[in-house]
């Protein structure tokens, strides 16, 4: 049997690495973003390579009913979908009072409502399947606050929490629910989020295949949680220990400009 898996924000960086995993399985996809011009580029690589099917669906997730469109469409498709990957997501940098507030409420769309929207609109059929994927791209940021980069962290937060309690819900229904927390990678999350000239981003940092990668196992697998790199996993589990100030404190200097 043949997975479907529909990937949110395909158009770029680990949600491009992550078509082009399922794609070298065997796997048809449905991929969705705003720039449908590197969709059918995607789209063509991935045919001529693999033989396999993909549908393109131009979508922004920041748009009202955007999620209940984009349903609306696969359907019209014909097609199951086994595997949600919920990549699409954005960050922004600056101090929240000085940041322009209608792009931190589309931040909450993508990053929050419409990961909501698609796993509320998927799951119940997975789960009369007893049967079904579901891949929730969060982030380290899920764990501490982060000060400059406030709303941003604030939603992957929301998104590890949500995650860890559906899957709790699905336990025994052949469902499971898997929050990827990346670290800093190479992708064009930092341009777009106005990080380049962070700490974080200074160093070196894994691309977006390796973390495509370890995300697509762990789903397979039906991991929780994966924090890929067993530094950041210290990391983590160092910086849940520190009250929650201190870990402002260590966020707001690796987040601040160089």
């Amino acid at each position: 049997m043949t997975d479907v898996a529909l990937i949110t924000g395909a158009s770029a960086g680990i949600g491009m690495e992550l078509a082009r995993i399922h794609a070298a399985r065997g796997g048809d996809l449905i991929l969705t973003a705003r720039r449908l011009e590197r969709l059918e580029a995607l789209k063509a690589e991935l045919e001529g390579k693999h033989g396999i099917r993909v549908i393109t669906i131009q979508k922004d997730l920041a748009a009202a009913d955007a999620a209940e469109e984009l349903v609306r469409e696969i359907e019209s498709h014909d097609v199951t979908v086994d595997f949600l990957i919920n990549n699409a997501g954005f960050g922004g940098y600056g101090p929240f009072h000085e940041r322009l507030l209608e792009r931190d409420k589309e931040m909450i769309s993508v990053n929050v409502v419409a990961v909501v929207a698609l796993t509320r609109l998927f799951l119940p059929a997975m789960i009369a399947r007893n049967r079904g994927r579901i891949l929730n791209v969060a982030s380290m940021g899920a764990f501490v606050p982060g000060p400059f980069h406030s709303v941003y962290y604030a939603s992957k937060a929301f998104v590890l929490s949500f995650s860890q309690a559906i899957a709790n819900e699905t336990a025994k229904t052949g469902v499971t629910v898997t929050a990827l927390c990346p670290g800093a990678t190479a992708t064009e999350f930092a341009g777009v989020a106005g990080l380049e000239k962070s700490w974080v981003f200074q160093r070196k940092i894994p691309d977006g295949a390796e973390i495509a990668a370890a995300g697509y196992e762990a789903m397979l697998a039906g991991k929780r949680i994966l924090i890929p790199g067993t530094v950041n996993k210290l990391k983590i589990l160092v910086k849940t220990l520190l009250p929650r100030k201190v870990q402002a404190r260590i966020a707001r200097k690796a987040l601040q400009a160089k």
